[in-house]
């Protein structure tokens, strides 16, 4: 079992090492099949099931491309187009490792405190996000509602969720389909800094929003 368990972690070692004259799109659907084949191989081994790594190994492959993300010249627009967008509202746009775009709204142009309602400024920034995503059909988009730890959780944890899903229903009503968006609710479960000062809840109360785009499935 330990020679199918390295098998899993070489092939993952492989392929992200194999990447360096690859475009994005081609290191985006590599990475994904890489990973999902070691995890394959890993699984298959498990099950001790004599060519099970063998494979596992092949259908994780088949599983990476699909649960992979790759950055398109698409997203890399998107990020532009943001970027100009929130230039100065404290709104950090970035490229997140798995090849996610990531806008992460601070608190002071979002939500008011205790609030689930939209704040007028944060609404231009979504009417430019939700006509960015036309350019992304195939992408999806995860929001994630965040608090910080003043009140309980039976507050919190709702308050967050509302807040996302306060998010998700003003881009569905400019014509994103509800079906690419997902939303969840983190409460003050994932601070980014100590919940000690006024400042420092001002910037564990915030919410982030996640666009990926799924690689292609490989050819068989």
């Amino acid at each position: 079992m330990r020679n199918k368990l390295i098998v899993g972690s070489v092939l993952v070692a492989f392929v992200l090492g194999g990447c360096a004259n690859m475009t994005e799109t081609q290191k985006g659907t590599a990475k994904g099949a890489g990973i999902g084949a070691g995890v394959g191989a890993v699984v298959g081994a498990i099950a001790g099931k004599g060519k099970g790594a063998a494979i596992g190994a092949a259908v994780g492959a088949g599983v990476g491309a699909v649960a992979g993300n790759v950055w398109t010249k698409r997203q890399e627009e998107q990020k532009r187009q943001m970027e100009e967008a929130t230039a100065g509202t404290g709104v950090a746009v970035t490229q997140t490792a798995d090849n996610r775009l990531k806008l992460d709204i601070p608190s002071d142009i979002s939500f008011a405190v205790g609030r689930a309602d939209i704040q007028p400024n944060f609404r231009t920034i979504l009417d430019t996000f939700a006509t960015s995503l036309a350019s992304t059909p195939n992408s999806n988009v995860t929001i994630i509602g965040h608090t910080d730890s003043s009140g309980s959780d039976a507050v919190n944890n709702p308050l967050s969720l509302n807040r996302a899903a306060s998010v998700r229903d003003y881009l569905t009503a400019r014509s994103v389909s509800s079906s690419r968006i997902a939303v969840e609710g983190r409460g003050s479960r994932e601070p980014l800094v100590a919940n000690d000062t006024a400042a420092n809840k001002a910037k564990n109360r915030r919410v982030e929003i996640f666009v990926a785009e799924p690689a292609p499935v490989a050819a068989q």
